[in-house]
């Protein structure tokens, strides 16, 4: 009806020839079809002058010329015939000619190249040319696929051919330009047929010519690309035809279907017929144009709007209808059965513009009377606000993965649309995560009205429901209930005398209580209670509610297993972090470490004691999220502990981490072949307060920060290096001079990037956040997280800031051995010195026992230089330096041995000993535990 209009309104303004203008209507009560046209009878089997159905012989003979169809097939068809005989023939020209040209090209090429070639220039002036060139031809010939190579000289004599008796003869072609020291290429018919050759001079040093060469291919073989590809372009020319034929003759039958042969008295006709119908019909239509204008109104749309004669050519707004019906028709909006109060009738308004398609500028409606559907529209109108209620509860409950905001968005959804105020009480153990116990024992958890007085128990507060109560019926048997009237619901009266009759008093006088069920498990109940409105919650409403509780329970028992997960994770993760830092002395170290609110990752931070008074700070990040992130985050900082106990240096400590997660991976693998690829990242700094040198490497890490004791902040160049596991690549360190008192600053990437901000804008924020002096790691850690902190963090945060200290030299005393055992009691003597004057009388025995083995044992398996060091921290250091790289066993000495007892006694008198290696060899060095 729709589509027929719109036509009908663009014929409105300009009839054709032959149709007649439509008389004035009757009012509203007189008979509709007085002033229709009477169209004669037209008998079975005639469709008019001429005209035959669809699918007859007529038809058919449509596509022959005599008929308008008829014609525009012939004419494609030769269109498209010529189109595809141009393309043929252009293609084959076009084949042929690169073709041809690609022979030139290549002969040329060919000549230049053999011209060109080691020893072709020597070969002319030997006693034998042909002797030589002609293998080298034949095989330069067979590698480039031309047909021929012939060397020749200056008169032309042949001296190679592909043919041996030609070798002698007169070449056959022109010379001129090559001996004029100029390549060219020709078309002619040579000894080989009709060919393209190429003839290139050979030049001595001095630029004069001493010979020729021409490389060419016959014709034949130039054309036959072409003309193998001809058959193929001629099938696809002719499937090109085949089909387009198929398509303008199905393309032409379709319009001598739709047309049926019509011809202008035909077309006037139907639109007669047209407009009778649209006069007749039990339903108003109305056509406006584009700027709010009525152009046609039918006898049922001046009966229910109750128009004036003179309607037609006026502005709606003027026609006398209530402001919301003129208005929506002059906006031309398109709605769909939209019922509209027009007078005493309820009227259903479609309403759609005609220039979707190209069409005229305005719109179309039609009305349909329904005012005996009044009641039925209330009804259906509830519905609608029902099922919009669900869909709201669909689109805005579930919205996060935490508890109790979940019960929160259904308290809020439901009020005041369905209810004055909703209540949700979970069990304890679902806002823990963990299934709930059976028990009537809950806690509220939220609560929403449409006033904040009301007497019902508040968020928070534990509630027993007893076994009478709506609420613990709910719970038992699993279903809904309804209490229609609570004022006589003596079951839900008997929980609590005193509160539930200032609930009465304040007006709530339904309930509806549904339990918050997932499978099998009960987590809770949500109740609905209504105020208001004075009407008691029925059958229906308890059916919506259950709807709606049905959509929450889902999406709570998501957040329930999410947080069990999130917490498991989070369980996991904190008990592989650090818990407490180890005590030394070069560093004053704070820290920070904030878990993501989406999910528990994988950054983590250590802080290493090792030997000789250094520290390592280790910093790390685990791509992804969960269980898994914290499980390799694990792995990798016991490997980092294990490692560094080598004494490793920054970049080969990263390289064995580099190996460990490639493994990972590998262990990983299914049987299909595919893991998940484990990314982490990691930096790795060794600093030392006797040399206040700091040695740093990463593995594709955000680079540290050094605050100066001054208050300016840099970030040091350090290589960035790959991240973990990709494997093949080595790391690189650098080396860093920190001042006493600067601020060394170690982070991971969810500190200063995420989705909203880019690295560089985080690394920018993090500098003016570290810019100042004179504050302690403690404050500065507090001042970066209060700037660069996100409200909910999407990754994990490690934040370390360590304080450089340094080791005064009035606690370090160093000492030149030379390679002779004499020099031992002069190094005890200088220990025992020393000790004296740190006042440590009583290690005095067991360091120069302890140093005594230590020294000689580099004088007599070692390299020089050596040398010794004592630091006094916590403990005393002892410290023997040697060129040599192989490194002391401790091992039990039999009875019999004259050795093998030094490291024993050593390994017996100190805390800790080890050895490390340095790029001059080693150091063996023991820690004493001070008195």
């Amino acid at each position: 009806m729709v589509r027929f209009l719109g036509r009908s309104w663009a014929r409105s303004t300009s009839r054709p020839s032959g149709l007649r203008a439509r008389p004035r209507r009757d009012r509203p009560g007189r008979a509709h079809g007085r002033r229709t046209q009477q169209v004669p009878h037209r008998p079975a089997g005639r469709q008019g002058d001429g005209e035959q159905p669809p699918g007859s012989a007529g038809a058919r003979s449509g596509l022959g010329g005599r008929s308008v169809a008829g014609q525009v097939f012939l004419l494609q068809v030769a269109i498209v015939l010529l189109l595809v005989v141009a393309a043929a023939g252009a293609l084959v020209l076009q084949v042929r000619h690169d073709s041809t040209t690609e022979a030139r090209n290549r002969s040329l090429a060919v000549a230049e190249t053999f011209a060109d070639a080691p020893g072709t220039r020597e070969a002319l002036s030997a006693p034998d040319p042909t002797a030589v060139l002609q293998p080298r031809a034949e095989a330069a010939r067979t590698g480039s696929k031309v047909d021929f190579i012939v060397v020749m000289n200056t008169d032309g004599i042949r001296y190679t051919h592909p043919k041996p008796d030609r070798i002698g003869k007169k070449f056959v072609g022109t010379l001129g330009p090559a001996l004029a020291g100029k390549s060219f290429t020709e078309e002619i018919t040579g000894t080989l047929g009709p060919l393209v050759q190429a003839v290139v001079p050979i030049k001595a040093d001095d630029g004069k010519v001493v010979g020729l060469v021409s490389a060419g291919i016959t014709t034949e073989n130039v054309g036959g690309v072409g003309d193998r590809q001809l058959p193929l372009l001629l099938t696809a020319a002719a499937a090109a035809l085949a089909l387009a034929l198929a398509g303008t003759a199905l393309v032409s039958r379709r319009l001598l279907r739709q047309t049926h042969g019509l011809g202008p008295f035909e077309m006037t006709r139907m639109y007669e017929h047209h407009d009778a119908v649209l006069h007749a019909v039990r339903e108003g239509v109305l056509i406006v144009g584009g700027e709010g204008t009525l152009l046609l109104a039918n006898d049922e749309a001046h009966r229910l709007l109750d128009l004036p004669e003179d309607a037609e050519g006026r502005h709606v707004l003027e026609l006398g209808l209530d402001a919301g019906t003129g208005a929506l028709l002059a906006s031309g909006h398109v709605v769909t059965d939209e019922v509209r109060l027009v007078g005493d009738r309820l009227l259903a308004v479609n309403q759609r513009p005609t220039d979707l398609k190209g069409g005229p500028a305005g719109s179309v409606a039609t009305l349909r009377d329904s005012t005996e559907l009044r009641a039925v529209s209330g009804r259906a109108e509830v519905a609608r606000e029902h099922l919009k209620l669900l869909y709201d509860a669909g689109v805005g409950i579930g919205t996060t993965l935490d508890v109790t905001r979940t019960a929160e968005e259904l308290a809020e959804v439901a009020v005041p649309r369905f209810a004055d105020f909703v209540t949700v009480d979970l069990a304890e153990a679902v806002l823990s995560g963990e299934e709930p116990d059976a028990g009537t024992s809950l806690r509220r958890t939220a609560l929403s009205g449409i006033r904040k007085d009301a007497p019902l128990y508040g968020v928070g507060e534990r509630i027993g429901f007893i076994a009478s109560t709506p609420q613990a019926q709910s719970l038992g048997t699993g279903e809904a209930v309804v209490a229609p009237a609570l004022k006589e619901a003596h079951g839900w009266l008997a929980q609590d005398l005193e509160r539930t009759a200032q609930v009465v008093e304040y007006g709530i006088h339904s309930l509806i209580t549904v339990p918050l069920r997932a499978g099998h498990l009960v987590m809770g109940v949500a109740n609905f209670w209504r105020s208001e409105k004075p009407e008691p919650f029925d059958e229906e409403e308890l059916a919506l509610a259950e709807e709606l509780v049905a959509r929450a329970a889902v999406s709570i028992d998501n957040a329930r297993r999410y947080t069990r997960e999130h917490t498991m994770a989070e369980t996991l993760q904190r008990s592989l972090l650090p818990r407490n830092l180890p005590e030394q002395s070069a560093l004053d170290i704070s820290y920070r470490y904030l878990p993501a609110q989406a999910g528990v990752g994988g950054d983590w931070f250590d802080v290493l004691p090792l030997s000789g008074a250094r520290v390592a700070l280790v910093v790390g990040d685990v791509v992804g999220h969960g269980l898994h992130a914290a499980a390799t985050m694990g792995r990798l900082r016991t490997a980092v502990h294990n490692f560094s106990a080598l004494d490793l240096p920054p970049d080969e400590l990263l390289g064995l981490l580099d190996e460990l997660v490639g493994r990972i991976d590998q262990d990983e693998a299914t049987e299909d072949g595919s893991a998940a690829i484990t990314g982490a990242t990691c930096l790795y700094a060794v600093y030392d307060p006797t040399t206040r040198q700091c040695t740093v490497a990463r593995a594709g890490h955000p680079p540290p920060a050094v605050v100066r004791p001054d208050g300016s902040v840099d970030f040091p160049e350090v290589p960035a290096g790959p991240p973990l596991g990709l494997g093949g690549l080595p790391f690189e360190t650098a080396e860093l001079k920190l001042e006493e008192g600067s601020r060394l600053v170690l982070y991971t990437d969810g500190l200063v990037e995420d989705r909203e901000r880019d690295i560089d804008v985080g690394l920018e924020l993090l500098r003016t956040a570290l810019t100042g002096a004179d504050r302690s790691p403690e404050d500065t850690c507090q001042a970066v997280l209060n700037a660069l902190l996100p409200p909910r963090p999407s990754d994990d945060i490690a934040l370390i800031v360590a304080g450089t200290r340094a080791l005064g030299a009035d606690r370090i005393a160093e000492w030149r051995v030379p390679s002779d055992p004499a020099a031992v009691g002069e190094v005890r003597g200088s220990v025992t010195r020393q000790l004296t004057e740190w006042d440590l009388d009583d290690l005095a025995f067991t360091t120069e026992l302890i140093l005594s083995e230590l020294v000689t044992n580099a004088i007599r398996y070692g390299t020089g230089p050596i040398e010794v060091r004592m630091i006094l921290d916590r403990s005393l250091i002892c410290e023997v330096f040697d060129g040599s790289n192989t490194s002391p066993h401790l091992r039990y000495a039999a009875s019999t041995d004259e050795g093998g007892r030094g490291l024993f006694l050593v390994a017996q008198l100190t805390e800790r000993w080890g050895t490390r290696y340095t790029p001059a060899g080693k150091v063996l060095w023991t820690e004493q535990a001070l008195p």
